[in-house]
């Protein structure tokens, strides 16, 4: 694919953080270019009317109104991009209500990179299918190009289940955590509690800074970042 040919995608998310996160998980992904991102509804319209996108990578969860509402309102205006939707919501009447205008795939937050590759990979294959199916057998295998078989694979050594309680434990702590008290919250190794944080400051949901005390030195405070 080349760069003329690219799925340009508009980013929609309300947090800075996490839409400038996005803008670059989306730009890593060959044969995709973040044409732009939005922090409401209001400004991913004024931005659909001036520029030519094929995708919104869209959180459901907008100040301005929710995200299926835009989705709506965009189909109504003759606006046919695709919508990956991003959402920490887990209710499934959203979802099928999301299928009729357009969402062909929901990442759950908290995602990594590869979790979001891995959607726009298959959306790219769903995507370049053009011409006369054949037959059903056809029209089954580009349908199943965007089913995810599952969650995208961790570094070796850690699990799931751990991730997801350190994730939990870091989002509801607004002051941050160090490895040694995630350790005490957590029960697990301040060595293990360090490779989960670290690991969720390289896939973009949480960030370092150094915690000066008064005697040894300093120690890292990791914090959840907002919108991931």
């Amino acid at each position: 694919m080349t760069a003329q040919q690219a799925i340009r995608v508009l980013v929609v998310e309300d947090d800075p953080v996490a839409a400038d996160a996005h803008v670059l998980y989306v730009n890593r992904v060959p044969g995709f270019t973040a044409v732009g991102k939005a922090h409401t509804g209001a400004e991913a319209r004024r931005l659909l009317d001036r520029t030519a996108v094929d995708l919104l990578l869209l959180d459901l969860h907008l100040p301005d109104g929710h995200g299926l509402q835009l989705a709506r309102q965009l189909r109504a205006a003759g606006h046919q991009a695709d919508v990956i939707a991003v959402t920490s919501a887990r209710d499934l009447t959203v979802v099928r209500e999301g299928v009729s205008l357009g969402v062909v795939q929901y990442v759950l937050k908290p995602f990594t990179f590869a979790t979001l590759r891995d959607r726009l990979v298959r959306y790219a294959e769903f995507h370049a299918a053009a011409g006369e199916a054949s037959g059903q057998d056809e029209v089954d295998r580009a349908l199943a190009t965007l089913r995810a078989p599952g969650p995208a694979a961790l570094p070796k050594g850690l699990s799931a289940p751990t991730l997801e309680r350190v994730t939990l434990a870091l989002r509801d702590r607004a002051e941050g955590l160090t490895a040694t008290g995630l350790a005490e919250v957590v029960g697990i190794s301040r060595i293990t509690a360090r490779r989960y944080l670290e690991h969720l400051v390289d896939a973009g949901r949480a960030a370092r800074s150094p915690q000066y005390g008064t005697v040894g030195r300093p120690e890292l405070q990791y914090r959840y970042v907002k919108g991931q």
